[in-house]
């Protein structure tokens, strides 16, 4: 490999039409060429694999070469995906967003232009707007497919490129077999230079019609009861626009928001991650709310997919989990709908189940992740304990921190109105369904192969007990399990019923665990208290099994 790799990054250096990867690639060549150990080995990380289009489309660190996220591997990417689409239908269409990270707008311009070069129209939304407003357009719009430019919530460091198809897949991310079929065109193109690719600035520009529309839309689904002290963060992302203009189009007042954290800012200088579940992230909201006497805290993460409830707790505040904000809404979608399907993914709370089958309407589990649980038949909410919820698949089909947030604004006035508070109300549900407890413990890694390592050690020498309860059996996914694909998943049931998942991150270096437990013996507080119990068992049994604090 060491041969190839100053011949291979020369080819790369000179397609790239980018001046800062440009000058940081010239540099690594000049000091690998002139004997350089480490210039090498930076080589030999950027250039021996490319990153996998896969998940959702690319995600990755921003840099020179084809392990990294840049202008060369966006044009390859936004190539094949212009292959793809005219191979699948006669003048086909794209819309294309972008959020405030580092390169956003470049990726989604060179996008728009190799689309409308190759024969797709091209539509690019007017600036940098939330990704539900991006999934909303490709339904809205009726275009065939859809290009967002954002890396969520990961770090400052990288950048992403998620693709939606529209047609038979409704604006749902993509999934196998398409993201092999577009993967395969990429690395076609990838075989040759960018540099004869055909351009050309014969795209649309959008107009304010379509965030006009989503916002139109999204009230749709409430409006204020009674005001609420509210703050707001939107965790240097560009979630504030659009999430206010439908907070006061609801009739809510405008919430005390987090100054600092207001404004796109690529860099999120006052968070370590801007991922709303990460230690520390909403200190800064919870200050604003000790300040204001806030009675909720509201956060999107930066593209404004994800949202993150702050509630009193004792003298403090408190993030709900995405489990317990999930049973909130997944109740309240159950309650406004006849029929239909509720579903989350395998990670996420049995109790959407319950509520299901109380409501007589079905359920189901999915692999993690938006693209699948948004394509669920029938479906009328999904969500996933990451922060995720589809509270209106009629208009979207992705999650959508914004319209969740309005979703549960309008519960949290409907209650106040009658007295009563979020706290009331999940004090009613385990009266109603049992109570459903959950926690999760996330490893972060630097040395990668220690994450298969540990998976590996589990399915070679399954746990017999977890913090003193029998374990009943273990559910391999890797060579596929009912009905789900193989998938490097193992859930592990105990024999009072409860639950943990262990399974590698999808868009982090991350080995994540998820345990739930639930009771229905007892009164309300009874039942809450035994089920954060086993909780709470399990969680130390499992710190203990893989040896984390």
């Amino acid at each position: 490999m060491t041969a190839e790799l100053i011949p291979a990054a020369k080819a790369w250096l000179a397609q790239d039409p980018d001046d800062e990867t440009l000058a940081e690639l010239a540099a690594l060549i000049g000091a690998a060429e002139s004997g350089s150990d480490a210039a090498l080995a930076d080589l030999e990380d950027r250039f021996s694999a490319r990153l996998e289009f896969g998940t959702a489309g690319l995600r990755g660190v921003i840099g020179a070469g084809p392990n990294r996220m840049n202008r060369v591997l966006v044009i390859q990417a936004a190539a094949g995906l212009a292959a793809f689409l005219v191979s699948r239908e006669d003048g086909p269409s794209i819309v294309i967003g972008y959020d405030g990270r580092k390169n956003s707008r470049v990726f989604a311009i060179d996008t728009a232009e190799i689309m409308a070069g190759a024969g797709v129209a091209a539509t690019l939304l007017p600036r940098l707007l939330p990704t539900p407003v991006l999934a909303f357009a490709v339904r809205n719009l009726g275009a065939s497919a859809g290009v967002m430019v954002t890396a969520s919530h990961n770090p400052a460091t990288d950048n992403g490129y998620k693709v939606y198809l529209g047609g038979n897949d409704a604006g749902s991310q993509i999934v196998p077999p398409s993201d092999g079929e577009i993967a395969e065109r990429i690395l076609t193109v990838a075989a040759g230079s960018i540099l004869g690719l055909p351009r050309s600035s014969d795209y649309r520009v959008a107009g304010e019609e379509v965030l006009d529309a989503y916002v139109a839309e999204t009230v749709k689904l409430g409006s204020a009861s009674a005001q609420l002290r509210l703050v707001y963060t939107a965790m240097h992302g560009v979630g504030w626009e659009t999430a206010s203009r439908v907070l006061t189009a609801a009739g809510f007042d405008e919430p005390a928001v987090v100054a600092e954290q207001l404004q796109p800012d690529p860099t999120f200088p006052t968070v370590a991650f801007p991922n709303p579940e990460e230690p520390g992230a909403l200190d800064l909201a919870f200050a604003r709310a000790a300040a204001t006497d806030a009675e909720l805290v509201i956060a999107n993460d930066p593209d404004a997919d994800r949202l993150a409830v702050g509630v009193r707790d004792g003298d403090g505040w408190r993030r709900l989990s995405g489990n317990e904000v999930g049973l909130i809404l997944g109740w309240r979608a159950a309650q406004r709908s006849a029929s239909g399907t509720l579903a989350c993914s395998i990670v996420s709370s049995p109790g959407l189940a319950a509520i299901a089958a109380a409501g007589g309407l079905d359920h189901v589990e999915t692999l993690t992740g938006f693209k699948w649980i948004s394509r669920a038949p029938n479906l009328v909410f999904g969500f996933e304990e990451a922060l995720g919820y589809l509270v209106d698949p009629d208009v979207l089909r992705d999650k959508d921190g914004i319209s969740a947030a309005l979703d549960i604004l309008t519960l949290a006035s409907e209650l106040k109105a009658a007295g009563k508070t979020l706290a009331d109300h999940a004090a009613d549900f385990a009266d109603q369904f049992g109570a459903f407890s959950s926690s999760q413990i996330s490893l972060r890694f630097t040395d990668l192969p220690e994450i298969p390592r540990i998976m590996n050690g589990l399915r070679a020498a399954p746990p017999r007990e977890i913090g003193g309860i029998a374990v009943d059996r273990v559910d391999d996914f890797a060579g596929g399990f009912e009905e789900f694909p193989p998938n490097d998943i193992l859930r592990i049931w105990l024999t009072d019923g409860s639950r943990i998942v262990v399974r590698p991150s999808g868009t982090e270096p991350k080995l994540k665990v998820y345990i739930d437990a639930s009771s229905t013996a007892g009164t309300a507080r009874e039942r809450m208290t035994a089920a954060d119990a086993t909780v709470a068992t399990l969680d130390t049994g499992m710190r203990d099994l893989l040896g984390s604090p």
